[in-house]
């Protein structure tokens, strides 16, 4: 049958095939990245799917992708910008409202302030002390400040970084939270003696959910210390990553507010962005939204999480595919420093947040 009697243009039919081999690449890693997530090995230590899933594109991509990259090149580009904002979306079967109330109004509030002082923070430091480029200061800030590489995948399209700002930002959030995995169950027992904090498992636990990274290293780090710290730590963690929606329209109309330079404007001269609607952050509350009514079987929930998981993992592995070490290392140690900074804030500002926070 042709494809006319199918009513399918042939248009559709070339787009769908140049695609193909770039998509088919990304899902083989991001295939490959959910299974060796699953070992112990990987588990214990917080390396998610998505944290394999870039490192394995970052491998590739320095190796044997640019052999490849002429017929693969659309389709990893279509992985890493359409199926990021459908992830992105999906995201959101993982939350309920439900969950704020399980926080209480104490948690809400440190969340808020936690996010806001270390993206404030990030892009002050960043902008001015490192004089590193705004966006890649605004990606590190987005990733410390809510939810790790989620956050910088969900920031990107609103600043249209480039390949190597945003893996620069993931590579520090892997790098200061694998370190949090093993410092917090270490600041557990001394706050046992020094008594900082409330010594109950639980309002511990809202500590480690409001200021580690990556909702996977929260968990590792939650569950050495016990089952109850780790039930408030991942609620609390979660109500953290539900600002990501409003963040996302917030620094949208900051950016269109913001000068940008044009590429085809003289040089020294600039013009005021336009304003990028992040629609899939609207989405992705909405999302959030009918999950809260529990409509669904939990049977099937599970599995959509999977295929989210999944398309995030390919959003990852296109990202590394595209990503060059070598402009990695020409952004030096500026990134890797205030990222440093920003964890000096999060476990001692965080210490001093949460105590002042619990006190009322």
């Amino acid at each position: 049958m042709t494809t006319t009697g199918l009513l399918i243009p042939p248009s559709s039919i070339d787009r769908g095939m140049a695609l193909l081999p770039g998509l088919l690449l990304s899902a083989a890693i991001a295939l490959v990245a959910m299974v060796l997530g699953k070992l112990p090995v990987f588990a214990a230590n917080g390396m998610s799917a998505l944290t394999l899933a870039i490192l394995l594109g970052i491998v590739l991509g320095n190796s044997v992708y640019p052999r490849v990259a002429l017929t693969s090149a659309a389709g990893v580009q279509c992985a890493k910008q359409n199926l990021l904002r459908i992830g992105i979306i999906l995201y959101g079967l993982r939350l309920t409202m439900q969950q704020i109330g399980e926080v209480g109004v104490a948690g809400i509030v440190i969340d808020a302030l936690m996010l806001c002082s270390t993206f404030g923070m990030a892009l002050f430091l960043g902008v001015k002390v490192f004089r590193l480029e705004r966006d890649t200061a605004i990606l590190i800030g987005a990733g410390s400040a809510i939810c790790g590489a989620a956050a910088v995948l969900a920031t990107e399209p609103v600043l249209r970084a480039r390949s190597e700002q945003v893996t620069v930002a993931i590579s520090t959030v892997v790098v200061f939270g694998t370190l949090s995995i093993f410092l917090y169950p270490l600041l557990y027992r001394l706050n046992l003696y020094w008594q900082v904090l409330d010594i109950a498992p639980a309002t511990f636990g809202i500590y480690i959910g409001s200021t580690v990274h990556e909702v996977a290293q929260v968990v590792a780090a939650a569950r050495s210390i016990g089952d109850e710290a780790a039930n408030t730590a991942v609620i609390a963690k979660m109500v953290r990553v539900m600002m990501l929606a409003p963040f996302l329209i917030a620094l949208s109309a900051y950016v269109s507010r913001s000068t940008r330079p044009r590429a085809n404007c003289a040089a020294g001269s600039s013009a005021p962005g336009r304003l990028a609607v992040p629609w899939f952050a609207f989405i992705f509350v909405a999302v959030v939204g009918f999950n809260s009514l529990a409509l669904l079987p939990a049977g099937l929930v599970a599995v959509l999480i999977d295929i989210d998981t999944f398309l995030l993992a390919m959003a990852m592995a296109a990202l590394g595919l595209g990503t060059r070490l070598s402009a990695i290392r020409q952004a030096g140690v500026r990134p890797l420093l205030l990222a440093a900074m920003l964890f000096v804030w999060l476990v001692a500002g965080g210490a001093l947040v949460n105590r002042v926070v619990m006190q009322f």
